[in-house]
Formats: structure tokens, sequence, C-alpha cells
């Protein structure tokens, strides 16, 4: 299973914005992030950067 770490505009723990994130879903101007739990955080704004073997989303954030 792969599980990845969110961040807002840069790969910064002061940045982080899930963990063990294993769905992400785009609605219209937002990124829903559902972790192992099942506890999903919407943040708006855009997929900046997805690296699936490293673990690592970056959100676009205003």
């Amino acid at each position: 299973m792969c599980l990845s770490t969110a961040y807002k505009n840069s790969k910064d723990e002061d940045a982080v914005i899930a963990r063990y994130v294993s769905k992400i879903d785009v609605k219209g101007d937002s990124v829903v992030l559902t972790d192992v739990m099942g506890t999903e955080t919407e943040v708006p704004g855009t997929l900046s950067f997805i690296d699936l073997t490293g673990g690592t989303v970056i959100i676009r954030v205003a």
C-alpha cells in the first residue's frame, strides 16, 4: 500500500496538510485528501506535484 504526505506549496515539514493519504479526489477548485483512517481534508487549490514512489503530494494553494 502506498501512502503519501500532502504539503502546501512545498515539501516542508511546516507545510504538511495531511499524512498517510490513501486517496486524492479533485472537486472543482479543491483537492480532497482522504487518509488511511477515512478522515477527509478539503483544500482549496490545485495539484502541483505527485511522487507516488516517494510518497509526496504538493498542492498549490494561493
